[in-house]
């Protein structure tokens, strides 16, 4: 018995537009194209990962996951330049459970009021979960960033069915191992930092098309920015002269220690 084949029309063409109503093909979002149609978003501060991120910004009503392989090292450099609008404008930013004070004068290099953080000291992981929770229900904050390294892909779910409501930005910090695991959050960043003060950043889920290589973002610490020397702003130049800058995949390994002789 011969079978049917339909053969779907892609976006471009012309009888995929016209087959729906207007409003319905508006609504109608494609897996390999990149969403600019969320709502709510806050930009990260970054133009380039702007460009990258569904709705050109960090969403607001929906967690966003930052894998890193050091906690509390890399979080501040990538998301201060979206918490400084918040803190400027008077609105709170609260940490749970950071792995490690956070540093002050740092935190001041880069625009950010201490007098606008809140920090919430949680140890048990069940603790964490409901602080971070009640923190995200309640609606109060201008941005939540919490460190949840043992979280389970169901208690992920319910921060993120709770975040749907909230005008909050909501960062859960994890560590890089979790990338294997299974996530609700619909943004997953892995984010490195590279030789030259730079920062590497992966979106390994969002929702649009695949993103095939990490984002390279010029961060040099604050505080350092005016200090450093032009050559001390690039060290790769002067581990690896004969690469230039092309050192990103290159392994340093530690130099042999040699034996005093007699």
């Amino acid at each position: 018995m011969p079978t049917a084949t339909a053969t779907l029309p892609t976006s471009a063409s012309p009888a995929w537009q016209q087959s729906l109503p207007p409003a319905v093909a508006r609504a109608v979002w494609r897996g390999d194209d990149l969403s600019h149609r969320i709502e709510r978003t806050s930009s990260s501060g970054w133009d380039a990962l702007d460009a990258e991120l569904p709705g050109a910004g960090w969403p607001i009503g929906s967690i966003t996951e930052v894998l890193t392989a050091q906690p509390a090292v890399l979080e501040w450099r990538l998301l201060a330049p979206a918490l400084h609008p918040i803190a400027k404008a008077g609105g709170e930013i609260v940490v749970v459970s950071p792995p490690q004070h956070p540093h002050v004068p740092g935190l001041l290099q880069v625009g950010l009021n201490e007098r606008r953080f809140i920090w919430i000291r949680a140890e048990a992981p069940a603790e964490r979960m409901w602080v971070t929770e009640q923190l995200i229900k309640s609606n109060s904050a201008g941005a939540v960033i919490a460190w949840l390294p043992k979280a389970r892909p169901e208690q992920l779910r319910r921060l993120q069915v709770c975040a749907l409501s909230s005008q909050s930005l909501v960062f859960i910090c994890r560590p890089e191992l979790a990338r294997r695991e299974s996530s609700a959050a619909p943004l997953r960043v892995h984010a490195s930092v590279g030789l030259d003060w730079e920062l590497h950043v992966h979106l390994f889920k969002r929702r649009g098309p695949s993103h095939e290589r990490p984002l390279t973002l010029s961060s040099v610490p604050g505080g350092l920015a005016s200090v450093l020397t032009t050559r001390v702003r690039e060290p790769s130049r002067l581990m690896f002269p004969e690469f230039g800058h092309a050192v990103d995949s290159i392994a340093v390994a530690p130099r042999p220690r040699r034996h005093a002789t007699v």
